[in-house]
C-alpha cells in the first residue's frame, strides 16, 4: 500500500489532468490546481469524457467512474497543496517558472511532503534546491496520453533519498504503470534516445527524402513502431518537442538534438499538432491528411 493518500497536481493542462485522472481512478484523493479557471474547466470536461470512454469500452465500471470524479477537486488556490503528501508539478518546461513554483510551495507544504516534477528534459539538480527538500524531490516523468501510456520514468536526483525513490515508484505502480528508474542526466532514458530520432524525421521531411505518410509508414512497418515519428510529434505537440530538443541541445551540445528549421517554422506559425488541429497532418478530416510542406 502506498504511503501517499492525497495527491496534489499543479497544472491542469494535457499532462496535468491526465495525471490527476489516473490518480483518482487508482483511489487517491486528488486536488488539481491551475491559475486559469478556463483550463480547469477544460480539464474537468476532458477527464469526464475520457472516463466515459473507458466505461463504454468496458475497462471501467460506471461506479468506478463516479468514484473517480468524486475524488477530484479543482481549484485556483495553491494553498490547497498544503493538504497533499505528494505534489506533482506539470507546468510548462521553463526552469524559471518551475523554480518560482517550488520556492512558493516550499513555504506552503509541510516539510515531509514529497515533491515531484513531470519535466521531460530539465535537470532535477537545477530544481531540487528551490524545493527546500532535495532528499524528497525527484522527477516523475509520465508520457502522453497519461491514461493510456503504461510507462513512468522515476528520475533520481543526486540528493534524492532511496526511500523517496521507493515510495514514488510504489505510487506509480498503484496507478498501473511500469516503472523505470533513471539517473539525473539530460533527457533521462527515453528522451535521450527518442528526441534525436524525432529531429531526424523532421530533417528527412526537409530534405524531401519521402512524403510524410511514407516516412511514418516506413517506421511503423520497417521498425515495428506503433506510430510514425511525424504522427508522434503531432501528438506530443510540436512546441513541446521543440522546447525539449532545445534544452537537450543546450545541455549536451550535440547537433543531433538541435530542432530543425522546419520544426521551428511550424511552431512560429502556430501549427502545433493535434492540439491546434494542424501540424504535419491536418486534423480537420478523418483520417487526417498530410500537410504539403514547402
Amino acid at each position: 500500500m502506498s504511503s501517499f493518500t492525497r495527491i496534489g497536481v499543479v497544472g491542469a493542462g494535457l499532462m496535468g489532468h491526465g495525471i490527476a485522472q489516473v490518480a483518482s481512478v487508482a483511489g487517491f484523493e486528488t486536488v488539481v490546481r491551475d491559475l486559469d479557471e478556463r483550463v480547469l474547466d477544460r480539464a474537468k470536461r476532458g477527464i469526464a469524457r475520457s472516463l466515459e470512454k473507458f466505461v463504454e469500452k468496458g475497462s471501467l465500471q460506471a461506479a468506478e467512474r463516479a468514484g473517480a470524479l468524486e475524488r477530484l477537486t479543482f481549484t485556483t488556490d495553491l494553498a490547497t497543496m498544503a493538504e497533499a503528501d505528494l505534489v506533482i508539478e506539470a507546468i510548462p518546461e521553463d526552469l524559471t517558472l518551475k523554480n518560482a513554483l517550488w520556492e512558493t510551495l516550499a513555504g506552503i507544504a509541510p516539510a515531509e511532503t514529497v515533491f515531484a516534477t513531470n519535466t521531460s528534459s530539465l535537470a532535477i539538480a537545477d530544481m531540487a534546491p528551490s524545493s527546500g527538500r532535495p532528499e524528497r524531490f525527484l522527477g516523475l516523468h509520465f508520457f502522453s496520453p497519461v491514461p493510456m501510456m503504461p510507462l513512468v520514468e522515476v528520475v533520481r536526483g543526486v540528493g534524492t533519498s532511496a526511500e523517496t525513490v521507493d515510495r514514488v515508484s510504489e505510487f506509480a505502480r498503484r496507478l498501473g504503470k511500469q516503472v523505470i528508474v533513471a539517473r539525473d542526466a539530460p533527457g533521462f532514458i527515453v528522451n535521450r534516445l527518442l528526441v534525436p530520432y524525432l529531429m531526424d524525421a523532421v530533417r528527412v521531411v526537409e530534405e524531401g527524402l519521402g512524403t510524410i505518410p511514407d516516412i511514418d509508414l516506413g517506421m511503423k512497418l520497417g521498425c515495428g513502431h506503433p506510430m510514425g515519428p511525424l504522427t508522434l510529434l503531432d501528438m506530443i505537440g510540436l512546441d513541446t518537442a521543440c522546447r525539449v530538443a532545445e534544452v537537450l541541445h543546450s545541455g549536451l551540445h550535440e547537433e543531433r538534438f538541435a530542432p530543425p528549421a522546419l520544426l521551428r517554422r511550424l511552431v512560429e506559425e502556430g501549427h502545433l499538432g493535434r492540439k491546434t488541429g494542424r501540424g504535419f497532418y491536418d486534423y480537420a478530416t478523418e483520417p487526417p491528411v498530410a500537410m504539403v510542406i514547402e
